[in-house]
Formats: structure tokens, C-alpha cells, sequence
């Protein structure tokens, strides 16, 4: 039996199967993307989405669906289900399923009459091939599988429609055949394990509805071009593959390469090892350099998000390696100071103030992890006083520091937080001036390269950095904390202080180097815990502000406003347990646990087997936005980590 379970009797009814999504990703930057049920909601969904470099640097939809139908004694029976426009369901293949089950990869039952037939998908480690095994598990009668792709061949972010420019040519292939349908595509090929029949009847089909698309007010309608189908005869017992692919392989290689697929992959058999595997699915590598997507399906590379997420994605397993592969690719692409926000080559952006300070916070959790700080100074010295020197020099966006220590930044027009929504191509949420958890990291990031300068003897950048360091703490309390509110404000530009009650100030209590002494930080987390804290997530803004809003629907611009103000990020919960367990040790324990645990009803929520973006601020906290975020998933896992930890010592005190 898995351990993520499924509602047998309920796998028939749409609104329980629908919000369902199997997501699997692979080193080389592809992706499958679509419901537990084969049924495509969104214009990311696909079997096979591959990047294309030579159109753009995004991801694009080759093979959208793979449609089969069981044929007995003339009489077909088609597994799929498609919805098309005007509420219209066809064919409706979701009534012959009986059982979805995750383990070792999905694999889904169908019975047809006496027909009981299997499939199994996996989309291939380091290679841009997705494989799909077709089982006859029991028939009494000769039984004829025929197979139909849908190709859609274009961006993620856009819609196929019917034209004439399509390219319905097609080359043989050995058991199988080569398609694209335009010119600058990698040729998709599709071949099977044994010989098929193909006819070629290339065909358009229209107005396929994804009806997420539409319920965030986007173009929802896409016509899909067929080139044909396959016929294939198969026995009871046997096994067929299918494979999709950028290149040729043997077809006798497809057993093989399926069977040890299956052997690698981390079993989703625990709710940890549900989070390493989605771990893993954010690491991409092109060339010599790797990168971690933010989130699936529409985000690609973002610098905060990858500082933010590489000590959990990495270190909670070890993975040093990748950790420092990670680091070198963001610093091989720093322009001055900053590193890429997003965005790749001619148009990166780089502006995030938080960005290069999530850096040194990352590498403080590799120095900690490894007992390296000195090794850290040696390799990363030189771009950590870049930064530093960069940032009291001033530099874009207006990033500079003040008079008092405390680092400014932002500038009309601009977003350099996280919260970074933009409506109309303005900032809603600008938070121009002094940023609580900006300065926070500011602080952490001076004073975790004093340490290093110091097990290295760098006097000269002590002799200059540590007056500054000095100054900090006295500034921080005197701008951001007031006694009779007893919280930090979010952000302080000249005279004005936005007191609004935001998860930004629990940054300044798990930091290593806190800015506030334990007093502060304990009524921080009162507060943050009193007024923020959900069972999946922090709140970004509290329940009792007029402008609390905690349900993230409709259409961009209404989801944007939604997106800070009062849902519920799960990211914010590692900073917030580190924090609250540093300041209530051994009983606080029993909280961060509950936490932790409750998280885990999520898996089959979205993503199976992930954790989305963010949720809605109010119980029953609906999840929302990307279905598997990177920070999400990492932060969970430090979250773990950090519990252990702490279970651990406490152990150790109790057995002495």
C-alpha cells in the first residue's frame, strides 16, 4: 500500500480528481505536467515540456496528451477525458478508472468490460524522454490498443491554434515516427517497444478548455494538431512502451531504461522522503552551470527564491556539491553587486536588495553545515566584500547606506522585496526606505563576514567593517521597534513607519546574528504567532488590518493584490521556527512539531507529493499559486532539520 492514498470510489468524480496534479521534472530541464487523471487543466500542462534554446529561454508544450483507446471485438473504448468548450466532456474515459496508486511512479488502472489495463508514466532522469507502460493485466478476448498524440508545439505561457503553417509531414522512424510540426523545433519522436501500424491522418482538433486558465482570467481555448495514430496488438500480461523524445533510441532499449528509472528514484513512502523527492525536481543543469526553477510549472530561475531554497534543497541531504555548483552559476552571472533576479542573458534583472544578502545566509548554513568558515572566506571572500563594499558605495536601484548603518533601498517604479506584486506596471507593495528583514540580513551578513575575516586574520576588513557592525543594533531597535506595539514596523521611509503587522520581522529573529536582543524578539514572535501564524503558513498580513484580504482567486490583477495581503506563505515557517525555538528551546518544541506535521495533509492537495506557493490566509486554506515551490518544499525540510536538531540536544541533556 503507498503511502500518499486516494479515494478509490471518488477517482470518477472530477471535482475531486481534477485538482489533482502529477508533476515530475528531470536534470535537463523538461518537465510532465497534468491531473492524476490525464486530463490537462492548464496551458503548462503536458507529457513532454522541453526548453527549445534555439527559439527562446523558456519551456515549451511538444506532446500535450496521449490519447488510447481499447479495441475488443470491433467495439472501442477510449481512456481519455478532454474538456472542451460549452461545459462539453469527450470522450469521457475518467468512468472506466479504478485505481490511482503513486508508488514507485504513478500508475494508473482502467477496466474496460473483462479488459484491466495499467499505465505507468516517468519522465526520464537526464533526458528529454517521457516513457509510459502500457500493461495488459487480464483480458478474455484479442485486444487492440490504438493511440492518438495531441502536439501542441509552442510556449508554455501561450495557446496552439489552428493554422496553416504547420508542418504535417512526417519520417519514419524504427517503430515509430519523427514529427515538427514548425520550423526551429527539436523533431519529436515517438517510438514503441515493438512494431506499430501508423496511419497518417493529420488532423486539427479544436477548442480544448483548460479550465484553470479560465478561472484566472486568462485565454483558456487551444486547438491541438494529431498527426495520426498507432495500432498495436498486446497479450494478456504483456507490456508495452512508449516513448517521446528529442532523439532516437533502440526500442529494445525501453524495458531497460524504464525498469532503471524506476530503481532510482526516491520512494515517496514518508512524508520526508516525499519532500526530497520534490527537492531534487528543482535542480536543473545546462552545461556547466546548475540552476534551481523557483517553482512549476510558469517560474523559472529566480535569484532570491534560489538563495533562500539551496540550503534546504541541498543540505538537509548532504548534497554539498550541488550547494556550490549553484553558488558559482548566480556568481558567474553578478553584475557588480547584484546577482540575476530574473531572467536569463540580454534580459536578466536584477532587481532584488535581498538577493546578495540571502547569499551570505546561505553560505552561513554551508559553513555551519560543513564546519568551514574559513574555507568559505577563502572561496567566497572576494564577492562577499564586493558585495558589501558595493551596497555602502551605493549602487542600482538606489541601494545605499545611511548615516546610522541601516541600508535603504527602492525607487519609484520599483519592487527590490520580495513582496513584488505589480498591477498596471505599478508596485503594490514598493516598501521604499528601510526594510525590516533587509536590514535584518544586512546585519547578519556584516557580521557573519566578521567571523570569517576573523578565523582568517583579515584585519583590514575588520578594522573597517566592525564600526559600522557596532552601530547597527542601536539603530535597528531605534527605527523599527516601538514597546507600546510591541512588534517591528515593516518598513520606515523618512518619518512614516508602516506598522502594519507583516511576517517580515521574523527574519529578524532566526537570524544567527539578530540585530534585537531575546526580549524583542520573543514579543516579535507573540505577535507573528498571535496574528500571522496558519497551519500552512505565515500570513503576510494580519486578519485585523482593514486591508486583509485572504483568498487568492480571479484574475491576475485581483490575485496580485491578494498575494501580500493575508495569505499564507510556507516558506516564512523555517524562519519562524528557527526563531521561536531558539527562544523556547525544549517547550517550544511541541509546537514547531505540530506545525510541521500538519503540513503533511498538503501532499495530495496540489502537486502530489509537494508543497504549493502559498495558501489562502483563512481555514480551509485553499492552496494556491504554483503548485511546487522551491522555498516551500526547502524550508519545510529545515524546518525538519531544525526540530532534529533540537530533539537531538534535548536528548542528549536529559541522558546526562
Amino acid at each position: 500500500m503507498s503511502y500518499i492514498q486516494f479515494d478509490k470510489e471518488q477517482l470518477v468524480n472530477l471535482e475531486y480528481s481534477l485538482p489533482k496534479e502529477l508533476l515530475r521534472s528531470n536534470r535537463a530541464g523538461s518537465y510532465a505536467n497534468t491531473t492524476i487523471i490525464y486530463s490537462n487543466t492548464r496551458k503548462y500542462h503536458g507529457l513532454l515540456v522541453t526548453p527549445q534554446p534555439g527559439l527562446d529561454e523558456d519551456n515549451h508544450v511538444l506532446l500535450s496528451s496521449f490519447d488510447e483507446t481499447v479495441i475488443q471485438h470491433d467495439a472501442e473504448f477510449n481512456l481519455a477525458i478532454h474538456k472542451f468548450d460549452g461545459e462539453v466532456f469527450n470522450p469521457k474515459g475518467h468512468r472506466y478508472i479504478r485505481n490511482f496508486d503513486t508508488e514507485p511512479i504513478p500508475i494508473l488502472t482502467y477496466r474496460v468490460g473483462g479488459v484491466v489495463l495499467t499505465k505507468e508514466v516517468l519522465l526520464v532522469r537526464n533526458d528529454d524522454r517521457i516513457i509510459i507502460k502500457y500493461t495488459l493485466q487480464d483480458a478474455h478476448s484479442p485486444t487492440t490498443l490504438r493511440f492518438k498524440p495531441f502536439l501542441a508545439f509552442r510556449n508554455i505561457h501561450a495557446l496552439s491554434k489552428a493554422n496553416m503553417d504547420v508542418d504535417d509531414k512526417y519520417e519514419e522512424v524504427q517503430n515509430g515516427i519523427k514529427v515538427r510540426m514548425y520550423t526551429g523545433y527539436t523533431p519529436l519522436i515517438m517510438q514503441f517497444s515493438k512494431k506499430a501500424v501508423y496511419t497518417h491522418v493529420p488532423d486539427w482538433y479544436y477548442n480544448f478548455e483548460y479550465i484553470r486558465e479560465r478561472a484566472r482570467g486568462y485565454d483558456y481555448l487551444e486547438d491541438l494538431f494529431v498527426p495520426g495514430y498507432f495500432e498495436v496488438g498486446i497479450e494478456k500480461g504483456e507490456s508495452i512502451y512508449f516513448s517521446a523524445g528529442l532523439n532516437e533510441l533502440k526500442p529494445a532499449r525501453l524495458k531497460k531504461l524504464f525498469d532503471d528509472e524506476v530503481k532510482s528514484r526516491i520512494p515517496r513512502n514518508s512524508y520526508k522522503h516525499c519532500l526530497i523527492n520534490s527537492a531534487q525536481q528543482f535542480i536543473v543543469q545546462k552545461g556547466d552551470n546548475v540552476h534551481v526553477l523557483a517553482g512549476f510549472s510558469w517560474f523559472g530561475r529566480r535569484g532570491r527564491d534560489t538563495f533562500i531554497a539551496l540550503p534546504g534543497l541541498t543540505l538537509t541531504t548532504n548534497n554539498t556539491k550541488t550547494f556550490l555548483n549553484v553558488i558559482d552559476t548566480m556568481i558567474s552571472e553578478m553584475h557588480g553587486c547584484l546577482f540575476p533576479n530574473v531572467g536569463h542573458g540580454s534580459k536578466t534583472l536584477y532587481n532584488s536588495v535581498d538577493a546578495p544578502l540571502w547569499f551570505f545566509w546561505a553560505l552561513q548554513q554551508y559553513a555551519r553545515h560543513t564546519k568551514s568558515t574559513q574555507t568559505v572566506w577563502k572561496e567566497y571572500g572576494k564577492v562577499m566584500k564586493k558585495i558589501l563594499e558595493g551596497y555602502k558605495q551605493g549602487t542600482d536601484f538606489n541601494i545605499h547606506v545611511t548615516d546610522n548603518g541601516l541600508l535603504y533601498a527602492g525607487e519609484k517604479g520599483c519592487a527590490v522585496t520580495w513582496m513584488d506584486a505589480f498591477v498596471n506596471k505599478q508596485p503594490l507593495h514598493p516598501r521604499t526606505g528601510l526594510a525590516v528583514e533587509v536590514n535584518a540580513l544586512w546585519y547578519n551578513a556584516i557580521m557573519f563576514a566578521l567571523e570569517c575575516a576573523q578565523n582568517a586574520n583579515d584585519k583590514s576588513f575588520i578594522n573597517e567593517w566592525k564600526p559600522l557592525a557596532d552601530k547597527i543594533p542601536a539603530a535597528f531597535t531605534e527605527t523599527f521597534w516601538d514597546k507600546k506595539k510591541k512588534h517591528l514596523a515593516d518598513y520606515v521611509q523618512g518619518d512614516y513607519k508602516d506598522w502594519s503587522v507583516r511576517p517580515n520581522m521574523v527574519i529578524a529573529t532566526s537570524l544567527e546574528y539578530s540585530p534585537i536582543p531575546e526580549e524583542i524578539r520573543n514579543s516579535v514572535l507573540n505577535v507573528v504567532k498571535s496574528e500571522l501564524l496558519t497551519t500552512r503558513g505565515l500570513r503576510t498580513l494580519s486578519p485585523n488590518d482593514v486591508n486583509y484580504h485572504s483568498v487568492y482567486a480571479g484574475n491576475q490583477a485581483q490575485r496580485d493584490r491578494a498575494c501580500y495581503q493575508g495569505t499564507a506563505w510556507p516558506w516564512l515557517l523555517g524562519h519562524f521556527a528557527e526563531g521561536y525555538l531558539k527562544i523556547h528551546g525544549k517547550s517550544g518544541i511541541r509546537t514547531i512539531s505540530r506545525i510541521y506535521k500538519g503540513l503533511e495533509e498538503t501532499l495530495t492537495e496540489h502537486a502530489i507529493g509537494s508543497i504549493s506557493e502559498l495558501f489562502d490566509g483563512d481555514p480551509p486554506h485553499k492552496p494556491g499559486g504554483s503548485i511546487s515551490m522551491a522555498w516551500s518544499v526547502a524550508e519545510i525540510l529545515r524546518m525538519d532539520q531544525i526540530l532534529n536538531s533540537y530533539m537531538d540536544s534535548n536528548k542528549a541533556k536529559e541522558g546526562k
